[in-house]
Formats: C-alpha cells, sequence, structure tokens
C-alpha cells in the first residue's frame, strides 16, 4: 500500500478564491487531490514524490502577497485500503428522480431512467459535491441525442458518461489535467459498459482546436473559467450550448460579464446552497 503526505496548508484569512490560487501555482507537481477546510487547504502527494524544498520553492512567490499568508504543516498518512474509504463515503444518490449514481458495490436500488457507476478512487467527482449535482440536474432537463460534447476538467467522468447514456455522439471528448482522473474516466467508462463511448485526454483548454461542439460542460473553477472561457466559446457551434459550474453565486455577474464578451448570452441558472450553475448559449 502506499503511503501519502497530507501537507495541510493554513491560509490566513481563508477564502476559496486564495486556495484556488494555491492549487493553480502547485499543480506542477504530483498532488493526487486536494480538499479545502476553512482554514486549511489539504493536498495529498504520494510519499516517495513529495518534496519540501519543491514545495517551498513555488510558495515562495507568495511570500510577499498583502492579502493572505500561509503556514506549511506536513502528515504521514500510512498506506490504508482506500477503497474501503471510498465504500464508506459514498452512498448512492438520486438525481432529479432520473438519473442514480453508484459505486460498483451497491447493489439492489431502486431502477432510474439512467444509472452511472463511479469508482472516484483519487479523481472528483461522484455526484455528492453540489456543482456536480446541480451539472446532472440540469443535463437530464436538455436534449443530448446526437449531440456532440466535450467534458471539459471531466474528472472521473461522470458528466460525459452520463451524456454518452444519454445518446450524444460517439465518442463524447473528455479532458482533465490530471492524468489520475483521465484513467479514472477511461476505467468509469468500462465499468458502465461503454468502454468505447469516451475519448478521454489529458490536457487543458488548448485541446479544444478545429473540433466544434454542441454542448460543452464545465464543472471547474472560476479562475479556471474566466481564463479558459473565451477558448470554450470558440468550440462552440452555432447556439451551442455551455453549461458552467464550479463556482458561488457571488461570481455570476463576473462570469456572465465575461461570457458576453465571448459571445455568449445566459439562458439559465440554478443554485444549491451557496454554489451555482450557469448555461449559456452562443450566438
Amino acid at each position: 500500500m502506499i503511503n501519502y503526505i497530507e501537507v495541510s496548508l493554513e491560509i490566513d484569512p481563508f477564502t476559496e478564491d486564495s486556495a484556488e490560487l494555491i492549487i493553480a501555482l502547485i499543480e506542477e507537481l504530483p498532488f493526487e487531490s486536494f480538499i479545502t477546510e476553512n482554514p486549511f487547504l489539504k493536498c495529498y502527494i504520494p510519499q516517495d514524490k513529495y518534496s519540501p524544498a519543491n514545495l517551498k520553492t513555488i510558495l515562495s512567490s507568495l511570500d510577499n502577497n498583502p492579502q493572505f499568508k500561509i503556514k506549511i504543516g506536513n502528515n504521514l498518512i500510512e498506506g490504508k485500503n482506500w477503497n474501503e474509504v471510498w465504500e464508506s463515503n459514498f452512498p448512492p444518490i438520486t438525481v432529479g428522480g432520473k438519473c442514480t449514481v453508484k459505486a460498483t458495490f451497491h447493489r439492489g436500488l431502486p431502477k432510474t431512467k439512467y444509472s452511472v457507476t463511479i469508482d472516484p478512487k483519487m479523481a472528483f467527482g461522484t455526484g455528492h459535491h453540489q456543482t456536480t449535482h446541480l451539472m446532472i440536474e440540469r443535463m437530464l432537463n436538455l436534449k443530448f441525442r446526437d449531440k456532440r460534447v466535450l467534458d471539459m476538467g471531466c474528472g472521473t467522468g461522470i458528466l460525459a458518461i452520463l451524456a454518452a447514456k444519454m445518446g450524444a455522439t460517439r465518442p463524447v471528448h473528455a479532458i482533465d489535467i490530471d492524468p489520475v482522473a483521465v484513467e479514472s474516466a477511461k476505467e468509469n467508462c468500462i465499468k458502465n459498459r461503454i468502454g468505447g463511448a469516451l475519448a478521454a485526454l489529458t490536457g487543458d483548454a488548448s485541446l479544444i482546436q478545429r473540433e466544434r461542439y454542441d454542448v460543452i460542460l464545465a464543472n471547474i473553477n472560476r479562475n479556471i473559467i474566466l481564463s479558459d472561457i473565451d477558448t470554450y466559446s470558440n468550440g462552440l457551434s452555432s447556439k451551442g450550448l455551455l453549461l458552467l459550474s464550479g463556482f458561488y453565486k457571488e461570481d455570476i455577474d463576473t462570469i456572465k460579464e465575461r461570457a458576453g464578451e465571448c459571445g455568449l448570452i445566459e439562458v439559465h441558472r440554478s443554485f444549491f446552497d451557496n454554489w451555482a450553475m450557469v448555461e449559456f448559449s452562443k450566438k
């Protein structure tokens, strides 16, 4: 079993934006997962890949940041049976009465129109987070039959898999900057018996080149969305739809303004707690 280092970055004062800024800075290091627990950003990395010196060098660029300060702490997490951890923290859910999200070990669940099997491992996206729930809920109210679909920042592949099951043109394209997520998406596609329905690539929005999509799904975060939304717009066909989540209600105006600059108009929004999902259409 693999031992992990839990790097606890205490952020003072803590905000989601500061945590996202730090993640963007250190994502070149081989961290496999991030969790925000105010006032901490907790980062997980295999013990044999952890370099305190490399981390400190990257974070030193924030030494004179007037908005927040960082304290670094480390904790060894000895190898454990991660499958048992996932199983104990992954109850099945049903979204909109139409889609069940479950793991391979769940049995005897009520049938719904769509069923998505996910074994998350270290990737994001089980449907339990408010943003994933919002994206699934909106997807269930749209038509995907014969639509060309891209899942940007695919995580476990949950949204891409659902799109494929809803009749999207195959293969549904999926992109994530994390190779662990890409492998997870591929494995989950096989678990759902639609192995050829998804084409997953490791990279960022620059991979969107000549393709034109009818629907782009991007459940990422505010800063990446603001940075890449022009690329998403360029990748949409006329009247194509862009579904965005991964940000808070108070971020909507900023994102909507940037979307307007990129030829996008808002057609729908929904909320879960303080999280938001906004759907745009290309003019």
